[in-house]
């Protein structure tokens, strides 16, 4: 490491690159909408490779749409020491979610260049391919693709709304498909993101030393009634599932209030078939998604929500099932990577904490094949997946700054 004063990034760099990328793509409420492999994604990534090749790194892409910059290393055989996150957004999302943590890992190397420090390892940030999962019904697909956790094949499967195939879309976009997806050595990786959440703000902190990621699933809620006129059906004469919903919706909730205040239950999807407002449904479809860091209480909260519902079927007389549809496992970060966070942190005489992420990253599928950690900074309100998404410039820095002295100690910095 260097002595004195620790060495920064250049904020006024980082903040501008952050609003230049923000115009692609961008929506009239002031977020961005570049969903994975689009012309408005593929422009984000084209924009992030000629910033790359003028810090003079080198830029691949392998068959699943992931993008590697490399800055080289005194030892070019060591492992890399990676950083990175994705570019892709929600159809409304906001400036920073995951762009962030991909233009900080390219100021911390412009600012190595600038600072004529050198690595032991050579220094990689990725673009992972469709994190966000809302055009292609998958999240973090790039990174299960690279750490094995998802078959290529299966990825190029996934189809958008329009029968648009992954395949399709990368072969559309020139990237050559078919190829296996080869897996670098690699030595730790860390990502820098915007906490997603209101805790950091809440708690005046600057930075979210991340330790790991909760236990989340998602699953569907299907009941099966009959279908009958609103007007001439009398209510007890009714199979209507709605009763089913209007008896677990309290008892949900009060499911996760038991578990606080780390729990969560989210009651994202509702649909009724056919959807007519003068017919009682014949059929009802939820999505609830649950989370917690903690796996006992996870267990238990997912045991009481299937039991909850098999007890409201019963007393309503009505056929229906309950399944989990995907499942996260939580992650714990590797101890050396939280370590270097930490080191960093104080190094910088930042306000810190220690924190789980509730939301899931592609450093979960990373952490299953390489030591990993993350760091989080505040974004105003908790507010993501929004076009109101706001993060400090100061605060972004801050976060670049602990990215840069952590990669630094775990490359083998030298002038």
């Amino acid at each position: 490491m260097l002595s004195g004063k620790p060495p920064c990034v250049n904020g006024e760099r980082l903040w501008s690159r952050l609003m230049t990328m923000a115009t692609i793509g961008a929506t009239p409420q002031g977020g961005c909408n570049r969903q994975a492999l689009t012309d408005e994604d593929w422009q984000g990534r084209a924009l992030l490779s000629s910033w790359a090749q003028a810090a003079g790194c080198s830029v691949r892409v392998d068959s699943i749409g992931n993008l590697f910059v490399r800055r080289p290393g005194r030892e070019e055989s060591l492992p890399v020491v990676m950083t990175g996150s994705h570019l892709d957004t929600q159809p409304t999302g906001g400036k920073f979610d995951g762009v962030y943590g991909v233009i900080a890992g390219l100021e911390v190397i412009d600012s190595l260049n600038a600072l004529n420090v050198t690595t032991r390892h050579p220094i990689e940030v990725v673009v992972w391919c469709n994190e966000e999962g809302c055009r292609f019904p998958q999240p973090m697909m790039g990174s299960a693709v690279w750490s094995g956790r998802t078959p290529l094949e299966a990825a190029y499967a996934l189809a958008d709304p329009k029968g648009r195939s992954v395949r399709q879309e990368l072969e559309r976009l020139g990237v050559a498909t078919g190829a296996p997806v080869l897996r670098q050595p690699v030595k730790a990786a860390l990502e820098v993101h915007i906490e997603q959440g209101p805790v950091l703000e809440r708690s005046r902190k600057t930075i979210g030393v991340v330790t790991g990621v909760q236990h989340m699933s998602r699953h569907e809620l299907l009941v099966v009634g009959q279908e009958a006129h609103a007007g001439p059906t009398p209510m007890e004469m009714r199979r209507d599932p709605i009763r089913v919903l209007a008896e677990l919706l309290p008892a949900f909730y009060a499911a996760a209030q038991r578990r606080a205040p780390d729990a969560r239950l989210t009651v994202g999807i509702i649909e009724t078939s056919p959807g007519s407002p003068n017919t009682v449904p014949g059929r009802l479809r939820v999505i609830v998604d649950l989370r917690h860091p903690l796996l006992a209480q996870y267990r238990s909260l997912r045991e009481e929500i299937d039991r909850l519902v098999a007890e409201s079927l019963q007393r309503q007389g009505l056929e229906g099932s309950i399944r989990c549809v995907w499942e996260a496992p939580g992650v714990e970060f590797d101890a050396e990577c939280i370590d270097a966070v930490r080191r960093a942190t104080a190094a910088l005489k930042l306000n810190a904490m220690d924190m789980v992420s509730g939301a899931g990253h592609d450093s979960v599928h990373v952490a299953a094949v390489v030591p990993t950690a993350m760091i989080f900074v505040p974004c105003a309100g908790g507010l993501s997946h929004n076009e109101a998404e706001r993060a400090l410039p100061s605060d972004l820095t801050a976060g670049a700054n602990v990215l840069l002295q952590a990669m630094m100690s775990l490359a083998g910095a030298g002038a």
